[in-house]
Parts: structure tokens; C-alpha cells; sequence
């Protein structure tokens, strides 16, 4: 039986003076990603990615809906094989200032809908390609 992780996260945006911003995280390999991580004891997946978007990037979102699914395998030094399910939600932010968690990641910022698809196309994983796209769709925002 494989070992099971589950992981949550999300696409925030925010209207800035009418215009539509998405935050991205520079992970700690120099990546573009989302904010994420690990669901705790007695969380529900979409506490978890609230909590995670509030610890790794100081903002405050309440979900909008859910985005997608991405699952994978990967090989773990303990666990051996491990099944990870990676719940993206679309959070709209709320309130707080931008400030990474830099035990976690590297960076966070606010990006116009193209220029956060350029550095995801350019820096980002290739699974979240569809994620991205996918949550500036749900905000009314065609590539």
C-alpha cells in the first residue's frame, strides 16, 4: 500500500485599482509555483491552503473555488513510494502585506495575468502550466 500525502495550495489573486493580479512564489529551487503545502492533523484540505498561503506569503484569502487536482508519484527516503494529491483552490486575497517565508521559499510577488503566464511558461513546473490557466480562465481572463 502506497503512502498517501496530501497537499493543498492555491492560485490568489487580487484587484489592484481594477486590474487583475496573481501572486506567484520563486520556490526554494528557483521555480515559479503557487504557494502549497502539507495538510496537518485534523485539517480540511481547504484549511490547509489557506493556512499555507497565509505562512508562506503573509496574505489572508478566502477560497473562491476549486481549480484541479494534480497527483503524482514520488519515491520518499522513509516511505518509499508515496501518492501525492496537490488540491488547488482559486483564493481571492483579503488582506496582509506580501512577505515570504524564507525558511520555505525565496520570493513572492503580484504579476499581470500575462506576465505571470510568461515566468510560469519559462520558470514554472510544467503540471502547474494547466493550473494557472485554468484559475485566470475561472477570473474571466483568456490567454
Amino acid at each position: 500500500m502506497a503512502y498517501k500525502e496530501i497537499s493543498a495550495g492555491g492560485v490568489v489573486y487580487r484587484r489592484e485599482a481594477g486590474q487583475l493580479q496573481v501572486q506567484l512564489i520563486t520556490d526554494r529551487y528557483g521555480k515559479i509555483s503557487f504557494a502549497k503545502g502539507k495538510q496537518e492533523q485534523g485539517e480540511t484540505i481547504e484549511q490547509t491552503a489557506l493556512r499555507e498561503i497565509w505562512e508562506e506569503t503573509g496574505v489572508k484569502g478566502v477560497i473562491k473555488e476549486p481549480i484541479d487536482i494534480i497527483a503524482y508519484t514520488y519515491q520518499h527516503p522513509e516511505h518509499g513510494e508515496v501518492d501525492k494529491e496537490v488540491h488547488y483552490y482559486l483564493v481571492e486575497c483579503q488582506d496582509g502585506e506580501l512577505k515570504p517565508q524564507i525558511e520555505e521559499i525565496r520570493g513572492v510577488a503580484w504579476y499581470e495575468p500575462k506576465e505571470a503566464w510568461e515566468k510560469q511558461l519559462h520558470s514554472g513546473y510544467d503540471n502547474n502550466d494547466f493550473i494557472l490557466e485554468k484559475g485566470l480562465k475561472l477570473l474571466g481572463f483568456q490567454l
